[in-house]
């Protein structure tokens, strides 16, 4: 089928959605946007902060993109391009937008808290307690999977003769091996990444304490972006991946104390202009292609391959794309810094359920781009190799494919369309980094008031939570390959995004407004992620893999404790008084 007819009905979708759906439940929820929000009442100038809708915009979407949607669905496409594309649009309207607006707006109703505080009033201590530790435990995984693949993008190369170019025709670097000539793609996003990063903080000294206006502001955004890509093919950097692992964890060490303005929200600006910019053009290359007459030629449905690889195709495919249709990690963005930056209440439904429709729009893209211009032999030797000591290389995979789809549309070589590629990941999975450390450190703190009544000053100072939560990210990655921590990975963010809606549902309930368009997506989830987390520990046990073993054991555990703390709420307490749109 033509790729036109798959990308304008699920725009169709998510234009619907956002049109109708949102104000919909905006209704249900009691949206008000006379409200002061916690930005604004609070407004200490580090972490409260009222922004400009754009900026928020950015930052969110960039912090909630990571590289989520473009690795689950580079990853799943092998159980077929169908059910992937069926998951993304209908699980991205029904359940990922309504869970990132909900979680998002009740953060900012309840004074910029977190999910985990949300529960404490919802599910009492306990459900509270179990929270903070599921939670911790999934950023981990997070941040461990997204460092493994950094570091591996990173050092990517391809052999030039599958981009159609020779040694000398090609403004890539290049280095021989096993006598093929392969050229380093990955080097020219490593020096991109850097000169981003230390222009940052000018950026936001500019936009936060000079006021510069709007249009300079993207003006100097873009010139920072193509600058970095320009410094990159003249001089591309070249690490080795446990060198990138240490430099990168470095990094998001200091960078996860600095202040939200100061490199936060400047390189999340910075590069979700890459992001747009990598979309616009994919949307572009799509329509032209599409008016050509290009059509899926992936498998529509390829479900013994899929089953080889991830096993069954639910719940596995579903777990496999996370963040193109539903993210936990969403609402610990939403509750940790997104929802201490709103200045006025209607911002969370832009904000939220738009980022995540954004997100979805962005899968299908990913979706596409592979589905209609890359091999699937080549598809599988980069994904998912056969061969003994190959790594999983699914952003190289992804950039391949946009690079051969911005040739066949636009006519640019497809070594620059590979290199843009992988700057659309690149410059997002750290962001993410960047915002995920933050979050854990944030929620270390609460741990040890939980284990202790007077927590001792080292358990409450900065370096020591910054440096835990990198420690633990850096070992992860360090003892595991990616393609063994994606699914897992997969598996508790979904589980957490679950938790997230019932306790939406649960805050919905006490407040005596509607809650089963929240309900029901978070038992469908429940569902999915427990049977995906029995069937990978299995494969742990047989594996030997004592460190995921035991983590995916204690997920169940926590997230049995909450569900049972969820059931007790919704049989036990009663809602409050009055008609469902009362205000709270």
């Amino acid at each position: 089928m033509n790729v036109l007819v798959y990308l304008v009905l699920a725009i169709a979708a998510f234009v619907l959605a956002s049109r109708f759906y949102a104000r919909v439940i905006a209704r249900w929820v009691a949206e008000d946007p006379a409200r002061p929000t916690p930005a604004v009442t609070v407004n200490d100038g580090r972490d409260f902060v009222p922004t400009r809708p754009y900026v928020v915009f950015a930052h969110h979407f960039s912090a909630i993109a990571g590289a989520g949607p473009i690795l689950g669905p580079t990853m799943a496409i092998l159980y077929g391009f169908v059910p992937a594309w069926l998951w993304v649009v209908l699980g991205g309207v029904f359940i990922g937008a309504v869970h990132d607006f909900t979680t998002l707006f009740i953060s900012m109703r309840e004074g910029g808290r977190s999910l985990a505080e949300v529960a404490r009033k919802t599910l009492g201590k306990q459900g509270f307690n179990l929270v903070i530790g599921f939670t911790i435990v999934m950023i981990v995984l997070v941040t461990s999977s997204f460092l493994s693949a950094t570091a591996i993008s990173l050092t990517s190369m391809w052999p030039l003769d599958k981009i159609g170019v020779r040694e000398g025709e090609t403004f890539l670097k290049t280095v021989v091996q096993d006598g093929v000539v392969m050229g380093r793609i990955g080097g020219i996003a490593s020096t991109s990444v850097i000169l981003i990063t230390l222009c940052s903080p000018l950026l936001g000294w500019l936009i936060f304490k000079r006021g510069i206006n709007t249009i300079l502001a993207y003006g100097l955004a873009a010139t920072i972006c193509v600058a970095s890509v320009l410094l990159g093919i003249a001089y591309p950097v070249s690490l080795s991946p446990t060198v990138w692992m240490v430099i990168i964890s470095v990094y998001v060490l200091f960078a996860a104390g600095a202040p939200v303005w100061l490199i936060l929200q400047p390189r999340d600006f910075i590069n979700v202009q890459i992001l747009y910019g990598g979309m616009l053009l994919m949307v572009v290359s799509l329509l032209a292609t599409g008016a050509g007459g290009s059509t899926v030629t992936m498998p529509s449905f390829n479900l013994a391959d899929g089953v080889s690889k991830l096993g069954l195709i639910w719940p596995m495919m579903f777990i496999t794309i996370a963040c193109g249709a539903i993210s936990g990690f969403h609402s610990l963005v939403a509750g940790g810094t997104t929802g201490k930056q709103l200045s006025n209440e209607c911002h969370a439904r832009k904000v939220g359920f738009n980022a995540m429709l954004l997100e979805s729009a962005l899968a299908v893209c990913v979706l596409l781009a592979l589905g209609s211009v890359m091999a699937f032999g080549d598809y599988r030797s980069i994904v998912w190799p056969d061969a003994p000591g190959v790594k999983s290389n699914p952003i190289l995979g992804f950039s391949l494919a946009a690079g051969m789809l911005f040739h066949n549309g636009l006519g640019i070589p497809v070594a620059l369309g590979t290199v843009f590629g992988i700057l659309l990941v690149e410059g997002f999975v750290i962001t993410t980094l960047d915002a995920a450390v933050r979050l854990n450190r944030y929620l270390f703190e609460e741990l040890w008031a939980i284990l202790f009544t007077s927590p001792p000053a080292l358990l409450r100072h900065y370096w020591f939570n910054s440096g835990l939560s990198v420690a633990l990210m850096w070992v992860l990655a360090y003892s595991n390959a990616f393609n063994k921590l994606w699914p897992i990975f997969g598996t508790a963010n979904q589980l957490l995004a679950a938790l997230g809606l019932l306790t939406v549902s649960a805050w919905l309930l006490l407040k005596g407004k509607r809650y089963a368009f929240a309900l029901v997506p978070a038992v469908f989830m429940i569902a999915t992620t427990v049977a995906s987390l029995i069937i990978l520990l299995r494969g742990y046990v047989a594996q030997g893999n004592v460190i995921l073993a035991v983590t995916d054991v204690l997920m169940m555990v926590l997230a049995a404790g909450v569900v049972a703390l969820a059931v007790r709420t919704f049989f036990r307490r009663k809602p409050a008084a009055g008609p469902a749109t009362q205000e709270s």
